[in-house]
């Protein structure tokens, strides 16, 4: 039986074990990705942080969360929010192009203010957009 040759406190520091190993995964690629999307230092800056988190890894690591763990965290708020801005955008330009009854009395007034339909028509096409929406 498995159970009698690996007992639950075996299983359970393998589990741990596993979960750390895990983790610390999840840490060196995050440093590895904010060392190339720095800004602030150039090419030779990078290459010296990645032969030091490549050669002494746990140590690299450590040393550059110490170091730069602050700065991480801006640059990660900073990427966040650039993200949310560019989606608002994106969702303000889709919503500007209109779409419903809203983008149709929207066109049917800028008709009505550059003199091409009148102010009976404008009423008409506002009715019928807003039975239709």
């Amino acid at each position: 039986m498995i159970a009698a040759d690996y007992p639950f406190l075996d299983v359970f520091w393998t589990m741990l074990v596993f979960f750390l190993w895990v983790a610390w995964f999840i840490i060196l690629f995050r440093v590895i990705i904010d060392i190339f999307r720095r800004h602030d230092i150039g090419g030779g800056g990078k290459v010296l942080w990645l032969i030091f988190v490549i050669i002494l890894p746990f140590l690299g690591v450590f040393v550059y969360i110490i170091a730069e763990g602050h700065k991480m965290g801006e640059r990660d708020m900073a990427q966040a929010q650039a993200q949310q801005e560019q989606f608002d955008t994106y969702v303000k330009s889709v919503a500007a192009t209109g779409g419903g009854s809203a983008g149709e009395i929207e066109k049917a007034k800028a008709l009505l203010d550059s003199g091409a339909i009148s102010q009976a028509e404008f009423e008409q096409l506002k009715q019928k957009a807003l039975a239709s929406g």
